[in-house]
């Protein structure tokens, strides 16, 4: 019988994984740190806006923006394509100590009008050095606790915690304070999340991490791993079409996305009229519709996860033209609360997808190196949404946006929907299709 790539049999529960208590804290603390994300979301563009002077306010934005990605790309880059293999623990803890170090910093120079445009730019390149290798580590430190059964359900949970800290909680919150105190407050309990984060990992995290079943043969590499030692995620990925497929496609769409996160506090200021606290109420009503959609993760495991995909980003591309087309706030925050309904189930699927084809060796190469690529959109994009917006204005550019990941569905569907079939004939733990390794075929009934 053929199984699809995103059920494995068993397949847990949310309840099921939460009975860990070590990955329940992991959670929790997680989530205070998301929410933290979720507040500066708000408060670096306003404190961007507020602290700009004669700079262009649309490229300030987009400096502030692009900053945090610039140097955690090139560190994930180079992870993902060398055969380093720092402990996920420990680069999940630097992120925290980084982090908490220069928010905080920040924070309060921000509260004391001592903060100029450059050095925010530069402290935000700077604190997030280990930002994509710490998320990155988070996912594979979660999923590592409940194996490949529960790989679904914790990476559905690291969705919701994603859309409703992130989305909802963290851009109310912080909309709130940029309006009543200044945006240097939501920053200071960034650094303080941080540090909560870094004594739940310190506490719950094994310094070394069970050994789990041995890395089978990979047919990808034609590799033995446990003998022939660490392999680098660009090797594993060039192997495996399919996948390669799939990041090109997730770099796209992540790119196309961009200009709104340029464009909407624009949008908020200028047409809308409105300010700190409307862009925190539009990202906590994109947060909300993320959260449901979160949750309605496992309803899609019965679903083939390629179609599934290309549904997913024809329906965004909706999203950045309906908010070029509305004309008041609330219409505006239907639009973009239905955008995160359709925008929360993408990343959990794919890593689940992703996480399915790749054995225990390839985990950490694969997904940092993955963060990395698809994160390039992320500065490329950023960088690129600024000038767009100066250029083009707040509306035409959110078409634009719109009109792009529109194009990209074709394309996405050539390139994953005509690989689906070899999909559903790939084991839904190690994602390896045909003859088993010899080891393979000692342990398995029948042969």
């Amino acid at each position: 019988m053929k199984r699809t790539a995103t059920e494995p049999p068993g397949a847990l529960s949310y309840g099921q994984v939460l009975a860990d208590r070590r990955l329940a804290a992991l959670l929790l603390g997680d989530m205070f740190s998301q929410i933290a994300n979720g507040m500066i979301i708000v408060a670096l563009p306003m404190e961007a806006l507020r602290i700009h002077g004669t700079f262009p306010a649309s490229l300030a934005v987009s400096l502030v923006a692009t900053a945090p990605f610039v140097l955690a790309t090139v560190l994930s880059l180079a992870m993902g394509l060398g055969r380093r293999r720092p402990p996920p623990r420990v680069l999940l803890l630097s992120d925290c100590v980084l982090r908490s170090l220069v928010s905080g910093t920040v924070g309060v120079l921000a509260l004391t009008d001592a903060l100029s445009l450059p050095v925010l730019v530069v402290g935000l390149l700077m604190g997030s050095s280990f930002r994509l290798v710490g998320s990155s580590s988070r996912r594979l430190i979660a999923t590592g606790m409940v194996g490949a059964e529960g790989r679904l359900a914790v990476n559905g949970l690291l969705g919701s915690i994603s859309s409703g800290a992130q989305y909802i909680v963290g851009p109310v919150i912080g909309g709130l304070l940029v309006v009543t105190k200044g945006p240097g407050l939501a920053l200071l309990f960034d650094g303080a999340a941080a540090l909560l984060l870094l004594v739940v990992v310190a506490t719950v995290v094994p310094r070394t991490p069970s050994a789990g079943r041995p890395a089978p043969h990979s047919p990808k590499t034609g590799d033995d791993h446990g003998a022939a030692g660490p392999v680098s995620g660009w090797r594993v990925l060039r192997a495996d079409s399919q996948a390669a497929r799939l990041f090109v496609v997730v770099c796209c769409f992540n790119f196309f996305y961009m200009p709104v996160e340029i464009a909407l506090p624009l949008l908020v200021r200028g047409p809308l009229d409105a300010d700190g606290a409307g862009l925190g109420l539009l990202w906590g009503m994109f947060g909300a519709g993320a959260f449901v959609g979160a949750l309605g993760i496992n309803q899609l495991r019965r679903l083939p996860v390629q179609p599934t995909l290309v549904t997913g980003i024809a329906l965004w591309a909706l999203c950045p033209i309906g908010l070029a087309a509305a004309g008041d706030f609330w219409l505006v925050a239907v639009v973009f609360t239905l955008g995160g309904l359709v925008w929360a189930p993408f990343t959990p699927l794919v890593y689940t997808f992703l996480q399915s084809t790749l054995n225990e060796m390839e985990q950490q190469p694969v997904v940092t190196l993955w963060a990395a690529g698809t994160s390039l959109a992320a500065p490329a994009g950023l960088s690129l949404g600024g000038p767009l917006v100066q250029l083009l204005g707040v509306r035409p550019s959110l078409a634009v946006s719109g009109l792009l990941t529109a194009l990209l569905v074709p394309v996405a569907g050539w390139g994953l929907l005509r690989t689906g079939r070899a999909a559903q004939d790939k084991d839904p733990v190690t994602g390896r299709a045909g003859i088993p390794s010899p080891e393979e075929a000692r342990d398995e009934p029948g042969r």
